[in-house]
């Protein structure tokens, strides 16, 4: 295991019905700007909710982020913070709303031009307004993490950052929230939710044992209740849909480990290109990876093989042939295609993804910092 720090100071606040306890969470002389996305948190009532929670406050609403929050949407946001004195903020939504709403706090403060925040993938960021979300869709975590991911859409760049500063102080999780969600949003939130986790597992065999078991847990809780969280509204599925997203992507499993995060990088170049779901690009991406570099990960991809798939039975090649093959089928089953044929994507479009990724400096990718634009290259074959 290597050396590593952890810190996570969010507060969680699980459990139906608690949106009320908001008062409590928020200082009562805050002036608030409540962040939301398409206006679906206004139609089920949620908006409501939060904004009798705050009582008497000074509320400021800005809706319309996007899916893949913009640089150029968020920072209107920016300017009405200025325009408002406004001094916390409250995301309401999913992960997209979250990430913009971080992104905020930091360019609300930020001495310079923003954009630079992004250019730096938020290292430079020292200070940021106050943030507490209301979660509606669980997948990518960002509930209780340090990063985001922000698309420049005038640059055709979706960028990730973090930083210390931007940790929600609180974060409200009420599964019931779902309730309301189509089945396309809540199987994409599993997929998401899986491949935050095998980002951080895949990888090498390095004795983080603590790491590697509650990296299977979490993988095969969503194995065992994601498709009853998408197809029915069961509490006690949605609610541990809910809490493993979170898990996901907290830091707890990635303390101590090599991570890749390649799957996500070229998937965010799929995303702005073609405009595909972040998780269906995931969804595709993943098992051509694994396929592609099965011998750096061989080792681990025979312990997922064991523990996770409970495939034990034929040459290491077989069992490794058989873990990527479940995992296909396991995100095909949810309804998330793993070819990118599926969306009309063949071969010729490949150059463009490759020099997209060498234009935003995606160029050593991995945990062993393998992943150059030739291999790149080689995925996307085999994802065709």
């Amino acid at each position: 295991m290597q050396n590593f720090d952890f810190f996570n100071p969010t507060r969680i606040v699980f459990g139906a019905g608690r949106t009320g306890e908001l008062d409590g969470l928020i200082p009562a002389e805050a002036r608030v700007l409540v962040l939301f996305g398409g206006g679906s948190v206004r139609q089920n009532g949620t908006l409501d909710e939060v904004k009798a929670a705050l009582g008497a406050r000074h509320v400021v609403e800005f809706g319309g982020i996007e899916p893949n929050p913009t640089f150029e949407t968020l920072m209107r946001a920016v300017a009405v913070i200025a325009v408002e004195k406004l001094d916390f903020l409250l995301a309401v939504g999913g992960g997209s709303v979250l990430d913009g709403t971080k992104f905020v706090a930091a360019a609300a403060c930020f001495d310079g031009n923003p954009r630079d925040i992004l250019a730096k993938f938020g290292r430079n960021v020292e200070q940021a307004l106050p943030i507490g979300t209301v979660l509606t869709l669980p997948a990518t975590g960002s509930e209780m993490n340090n990063g985001g991911v922000i698309t420049i859409k005038a640059e055709g760049a979706k960028l990730p950052f973090s930083s210390p500063a931007v940790f929600p102080r609180f974060s409200l999780l009420d599964p019931t929230r779902t309730n309301s969600l189509p089945e396309r949003q809540l199987a994409n939130g599993v997929v998401d939710a899986y491949v935050h986790v095998m980002e951080q597992y895949l990888t090498t065999c390095a004795g983080a044992h603590v790491q590697d078991r509650f990296s299977e847990g979490l993988l095969l809780t969503l194995i065992e209740h994601g498709p009853a969280a998408v197809k029915s509204s069961d509490y006690q599925a949605r609610a541990n849909l809910m809490w493993t997203a979170t898990l996901a992507l907290n830091g707890l499993i990635g303390a101590g480990v090599a991570q890749d995060w390649s799957t996500h990088m070229i998937g965010h170049e799929l995303t702005v290109k073609f405009d595909i779901d972040h998780a269906r690009t995931l969804a595709v991406v993943l098992p051509a990876m694994m396929q592609v570099r099965r011998e750096a990960k061989r080792d681990k991809l025979l312990q997922y093989a064991d523990r996770v798939w409970g495939v034990t039975a034929g040459s290491d090649d077989e069992r490794i042939d058989a873990a990527i093959a479940r995992t296909r089928a396991f995100f095909e089953s949810l309804g998330l295609p793993t070819r990118l044929s599926a969306y009309g994507i063949g071969a010729d479009a490949i150059p463009a993804i490759v020099a997209q990724l060498e234009a935003h400096g995606m160029v050593k990718l991995g945990e062993s910092r393998e992943v150059t634009p030739t291999v790149s290259r080689q995925v996307l074959e085999a994802a065709l």
